[in-house]
């Protein structure tokens, strides 16, 4: 099967010229990026952690510079990272990646300003509208404030809907209500008017999640609130969920005028506790064999599947391009994505289109001659 992958990367080496000289020049190396591949398409963006705006491997710099021209933060917009105290804001951070999507000319989105999940620890605690409130108000208005002009959108609320589609149990339904959703759109407008706002969220490509997010879109736009896109994640499988369930998702989201991003994508190549069936669930799967079957690198009949599921799923991405902003992956390289450390810690996985030596995969390759 490593004959697969070698023809593979020879063949779109033809296609883009590759080996036609021994010293390309720079246009013809912008040619092979993925940024400038789907320009007339979508933006290509990545997820960056610390160590990655904070430039401390100049090859990683190299690689993000090179493929990738939208970037999002991956925690440190957090408000339990940027917020960690009632009276005190931590922006050091945060100050770091604006500074890095100034220096190299990126466009920047922020994640996320309401969430109930890595929440600020103060304000887990609250226990009356008003101090919610306030801490709302004040978290919005500092933070969405600090970045105005810089940060092109905004992940305003994140992950607000259980699975069949009903609003999920939080500090902020539990005291502020339903209307909590509305009032930080309102509050991030007023922040930052120029910066568009998103409502992201997982599994909304789902048929009854997707009911629910239909159903808070239509009620936010009737309010008269401004909400500009929509985000699905795109933390998928192998084995779903079917493309044709995404595509109508897409569709779907398209036709109430909003902008449908991919902002998190990433394809796992493992297998999940949840996937198993008739296990036991308190088995401790922790440095299990079979649920870590490739610690020493993927076999070629995975990549085969690793490569054919992003083809179908970016086939559908370019049919759709007038409907789509934006593709951005959660995490640069293999190396670096969450999906080594959950659901279970110390796994091996494969999830994006650059290795752990930042080359290149297969299906980088592949997806790349979607376009020739």
């Amino acid at each position: 099967m490593r004959q697969f992958s070698f023809c593979l990367m020879l063949i779109v080496l033809v296609l883009y010229g590759c080996g036609s000289t021994a010293n390309q020049n720079q246009s013809s190396a912008i040619e092979v990026s993925l940024k400038s591949t789907f320009k007339n398409d979508f933006q290509m963006g990545t997820a960056l952690n610390v160590s990655q705006f904070q430039e401390k491997d100049p090859s990683v710099t190299a690689l993000i510079v090179r493929e990738f021209n939208a970037i999002t933060p991956e925690n440190v917009m957090k408000s339990a990272v940027i917020h960690p105290e009632a009276n005190r804001y931590d922006f050091t951070q945060a100050d770091q990646f604006v500074a890095f999507g100034e220096k190299y000319k990126m466009d920047m989105y922020g994640h996320t300003l309401i969430w109930h999940s890595q929440l600020s620890p103060f304000a887990q605690k609250m226990q009356s509208k008003d101090s919610l409130m306030r801490f709302m108000e004040d978290h919005i208005q500092t933070v969405a404030g600090r970045y105005a002009g810089k940060i092109k959108g905004w992940d305003v609320v994140n992950e607000a809907l259980n699975e069949d589609g009903t609003l999920r149990k939080s500090v902020f339904l539990d005291i502020l209500g339903e209307g909590y959703i509305e009032t930080a759109f309102r509050l991030a407008q007023k922040a930052d008017p120029k910066a568009e706002l998103y409502y992201n969220d997982y599994n909304i490509e789902q048929k009854a999640k997707r009911k629910g997010a239909i159903e808070l879109l239509k009620k936010l736009k009737k309010s008269g609130v401004r909400i500009d896109g929509v985000g699905i994640q795109g933390h998928w499988s192998l084995n779903g969920p079917p493309v044709e369930e995404i595509e109508q998702s897409i569709i779907e989201y398209a036709n109430m005028g909003l902008k449908v991003m991919l902002t998190e994508l990433d394809i796992t190549t493992l297998p999940n506790p949840w996937d198993l069936k008739g296990a036991e669930i308190s088995q401790n799967f922790e440095g299990s064999p079979y649920m870590n079957p490739y610690p020493t690198g993927l076999p070629d009949s995975m990549q085969m599947k690793l490569t054919a599921r992003y083809e179908a799923l970016f086939k559908v991405f370019i049919k759709h391009q007038d409907k789509i902003s934006r593709v951005t992956f959660w995490g640069v390289h293999d190396g670096h994505s969450w999906l080594n450390g959950w659901p279970i810690k110390g796994r091996t996985n494969y999830p994006l289109f650059f290795d752990r030596q930042l080359k290149p995969k297969p299906v980088y390759y592949k997806v790349m001659a979607l376009k020739k």
